[in-house]
């Protein structure tokens, strides 16, 4: 069996992640004892022998929703957002003059995975949305993760990225360069993040578990963490999200 919790496990997250999954595995009363922090995340969740992983809502509805169960959605308490619902926070330099998604039409967009509802799927549709004549398709600079994105933005390599909202309420807390940046605005909301397991697991039993965890985190993981909790959002939820 495999379990990973990679989507928001970060230096300042890690031992917190580690208590959360022990106590996880606890009520579960099985499962590995340490969580998988060296395989591709996408291989993880592909494989059948997944108790407990966190995916992003794009690969969910692309992929995954065939040969994976949903176990529930964490809940960040995010405002402007309904319970399990995150967005993306359009991040740019604190100098850049330039003041609303249109002016961006020639820029350079820091995307952390092709594969990110948060970093591409989301700022996408946001030109969709606003009826703007234009996609960054064909300006992208591949970084592979959020924070590099944020990086990439404050040191010019590019001038604008999306960034899911707990990972920049993360970042805001944990890394200086976030002083130099400014939000543009923000997205629409959308599902988050769900909990996947495999399909021969008791996603009822799983998620049961994952709720009760969550209520036994002691103030200082659960700050860490940002967790409130875990709903139930439907499947269709998350195929009914335009993919780019």
């Amino acid at each position: 069996m495999i379990a990973s919790l990679p989507m928001y496990d970060t230096a300042a997250t890690r031992e917190a992640n580690d208590r959360f999954w022990h106590s996880i595995r606890e009520e579960i009363g099985f499962g590995p004892e340490k969580l998988d922090r060296v395989r591709d995340p996408h291989a993880v969740w592909a494989d059948p022998d997944l108790l407990l992983s966190q995916t992003c809502g794009l690969p969910f509805r692309t992929e995954l929703h065939t040969n994976t169960q949903l176990v529930g959605t964490p809940d960040y308490g995010l405002s402007g957002c309904p319970a399990g619902y995150y967005r993306s926070h359009l991040v740019v330099s604190a100098d850049d003059p330039r003041q609303t998604l249109s002016d961006y039409a020639d820029a350079r967009l820091a995307r952390n995975d092709p594969r990110s509802q948060s970093g591409w799927a989301a700022i996408e549709q946001q030109l969709v949305e606003e009826k703007l004549p234009f996609s960054f398709a064909d300006r992208v600079l591949e970084t592979g993760s959020h924070a590099h994105s944020v990086h990439a933005v404050a040191e010019g390599r590019a001038d604008i990225a999306a960034i899911d909202a707990v990972t920049w309420a993360l970042l805001e807390r944990d890394d200086p360069v976030t002083k130099s940046l400014r939000v543009l605005q923000s997205t629409g909301p959308t599902p988050g993040l769900p909990f996947i397991s495999g399909p021969d697991q008791d996603a009822r039993l799983i998620l049961r578990a994952v709720r009760t965890a969550i209520s036994r985190l002691g103030v200082q993981d659960r700050k860490l963490l940002h967790l409130k909790g875990v709903v139930e959002i439907p499947a269709r939820a998350y195929l009914s999200v335009p993919t780019p």
